[in-house]
């Protein structure tokens, strides 16, 4: 590479560098928010003077290269990662500091902006930060940005932090709707996925078939990200499988009810709460309300510190009927007078059912005014023979745990 072009790029090499040793002594404390921050800012750095003709062509595998002269060893800045950073940067532009109608979500000691290098020809400081300008020609940024939130938008936060940048161009490049980037990065916070998993998951296109439970959630909740949280908390299925009606030996399995489901869940209800979702505490069974004399028992009642919110579960075990949301109606408003602290949210309702008409539910449901989902669950004697045979002995299984 010709030496002039070296010395043409070595201002703004410098700026790179300054914000790639600054992100390293943040992230070494365990912060991947702090990397994110480093790499959306290098990223607009390097769109900015891209797009608009700043630089020209071979600058950023100058920069690289002078990146990896001066801090031999270091991985992840190459030409290609360098593009990947403006592309990470253009996807989520809304996000940049100087977009209008922004709430700040990091924390005060991340506000604190790069300093330049001797190689910069100036440096401004503002009350919050040192914003580093390079030399006439390049646009002038603070490299070293915080990063904004947009207060109009459902945008999880938390799950963006918490998702490496690999993934997060995995995702940006396969999935091209908002929403669906939302989803997959939710569900690689939540469930620490694997690079290979979520390639997977997107390859399946999972957010366009995703087994979300029929509800009024979005309806009915005010807060737009706790509505995405609680459709994304259930499921529109659950094998119970810690159930097999035929070894409780009380009678026919054809005719077991309510409360001898119940009194498995109970027994089990470790079992249960693996199975249901995440971060649920389970409250007690008949669970006892009572308004004006009149008293009410619902099966299950729980409390999401997710949602913050408590989550009442009835269980029946033929086909969904319409009563059964006015049933439930009647403990969530109970729930919600009576039992609510004033800080949790709306309690929800679960009608958990043998078998549902999703279409119906979802017809029938919108009109109420509690947030409540209708799922199913099957137990051990609704798998097929061939199916059951394959699962482990659960007795042998405790022993080998």
């Amino acid at each position: 590479m010709k030496e002039k072009t070296l010395i043409t790029y070595k201002p703004a090499a410098e700026t790179i560098k300054t914000a790639i040793l600054q992100g390293q002594y943040e992230a070494a404390k365990g912060v991947n928010r702090i990397q994110l921050t480093v790499y959306f800012g290098i990223g607009k750095y390097i769109s900015l003077n891209t797009r608009k003709g700043a630089w020209g062509t071979g600058a950023l595998e100058a920069i690289s290269q002078i990146i990896r002269k001066e801090l031999p060893g270091l991985k992840g800045f190459s030409a290609t990662n360098l593009k990947n950073m403006r592309l990470f940067y253009e996807a989520w532009m809304m996000l940049d500091a100087n977009s209008s109608a922004m709430t700040d979500e990091l924390q005060p000691s991340e506000y604190q902006l790069l300093t330049n290098s001797s190689a910069v020809a100036d440096e401004s400081t503002t009350k919050n930060s040192t914003v580093a300008f390079v030399e006439k020609g390049d646009y002038e940024i603070d490299i070293y940005q915080p990063l904004h939130i947009p207060e109009t938008k459902s945008f999880p936060v938390d799950d963006f932090f918490r998702v490496p940048f690999t993934h997060h161009l995995m995702i940006i490049e396969k999935e091209k709707t908002i929403d669906g980037r939302y989803y997959y990065i939710h569900r690689t916070a939540e469930e620490n996925l694997q690079k290979r998993t979520l390639e997977k998951l997107i390859a399946n296109d999972v957010y366009r078939h995703q087994d979300t439970i029929p509800s009024n959630f979005t309806q009915t909740i005010s807060q737009e990200t706790l509505a995405r949280k609680a459709v994304m908390m259930f499921k529109d299925s659950y094998l119970l499988d810690f159930i097999n009606v035929e070894q409780i030996g009380e009678r026919e399995a054809i005719d077991v009810d309510e409360r001898v489901v119940e009194q498995e869940i109970v027994q089990n209800i470790k079992q249960f709460i693996m199975t249901f979702g995440h971060d649920f505490t389970f409250v007690g069974n008949q669970y006892h309300l009572e308004v004006y004399g009149v008293e009410h028992f619902p099966d299950l009642l729980f409390f999401n510190r997710e949602l913050n919110a408590l989550v009442v579960v009835e269980l029946k075990t033929g086909d969904f009927k319409t009563s059964y949301l006015g049933q439930l109606m009647g403990y969530l408003s109970i729930l919600d007078a009576k039992v609510k602290k004033p800080h949790e949210n709306p309690s929800i309702g679960i009608v958990l059912c043998k078998e549902a008409n999703r279409e119906y539910v979802e017809f029938v449901i919108r009109d109420y005014n509690k947030p409540m989902g209708v799922a199913t669950y099957k137990t051990t004697t609704d798998v097929p023979e061939e199916l059951r045979k394959t699962f482990p002995d659960i007795e042998e299984l405790k022993k080998l745990l």
